[in-house]
């Protein structure tokens, strides 16, 4: 584990795995290394091509966090991460990780490519924004509680998971660990806004871009993946027939290795 300080004195964590060119890999809600076997199987398959950056984003494992969040504090962290790398890199960004790394595109963060697996976008229409304000309410009344294991409960209710596998693990021992980076489900939140997506904002961005989706997804996780893929000038889609939000590193690390390789 090696440590880099941000902008604002904030320290962040990180694995660095493998040699070659730079690639950083960015997680969504929840995400962290200790509780993210995944991403560290698919930053070891990446890493016999690439130098892999797996870091905890602040507020999270081993990385600080510093108050007030702001959206642009953490990707002042990414970039941050592509100078210890550098100066420039590939990303890749996991579900509201890929929205964090859009965000940072458009800051003008030197991001040669990035490819991005199921950005959480909804419809964009009225019963979505009320949705999405709704679920921003809950989330923000419960963290002012400090009642963490309803907030975390709200996200995976509200993100589709059924009550019964909560309700399992809540009877083990990975559930204190979402507990414990539960004021983080707000930073996702934010780099969210009301989830629609944000056109314009992917319009502006020429960088080569991959928009992967899993066959067995939902539909609004896939119609999210179309929306952003046709948005993006220099955009490429695919699907991984057979997977769902939760990618098997097998599958998914050589379409990777494949298009940062090209």
């Amino acid at each position: 584990m090696q440590k880099i300080t941000s902008k604002d004195g904030t320290q962040i964590a990180f694995d660095k795995v493998g040699k070659g060119p730079a690639l950083i890999l960015v997680g969504g809600a929840f995400q962290y290394r200790s509780l993210d076997p995944r991403t560290a199987q698919l930053a070891t398959l990446l890493g016999k091509h690439f130098t892999t950056y797996h870091y905890d984003r602040r507020g999270r494992g081993e990385s600080g966090d510093t108050q007030p969040y702001a959206v642009a504090r953490e990707i002042e962290d990414l970039d941050a991460l592509i100078k210890d790398a550098g100066g420039s890199a590939c990303v890749f960004g996991m579900s509201s990780g890929g929205v964090l790394a859009l965000h940072a595109a458009a800051r003008g963060l030197n991001i040669k490519k990035m490819a991005l697996y199921e950005p959480p976008f909804n419809s964009g229409d009225n019963n979505a924004r009320q949705a999405a304000e709704r679920y921003t309410k809950q989330l923000t009344n419960l963290l002012a509680e400090d009642r963490r294991s309803d907030a975390v409960e709200l996200a995976m209710t509200t993100w589709g998971e059924p009550e019964s596998a909560i309700a399992g693990m809540k009877q083990t021992p990975v559930w204190p660990m979402f507990e414990a980076i539960a004021p983080t489900l707000a930073y996702d939140d934010a780099i969210m806004g009301n989830g629609s997506v944000p056109i314009r904002l992917i319009a502006s961005l020429t960088l080569p871009i991959l928009v992967v989706d899993g066959g067995a997804s939902p539909p609004f996780m896939r119609n999210a993946a179309r929306a952003v893929a046709d948005a993006a000038p220099n955009a490429h889609y695919r699907t991984l027939e057979g997977q769902t939000h939760e990618y098997d590193p097998d599958v998914l690390g050589p379409v990777l290795i494949e298009f940062y390789s090209s």
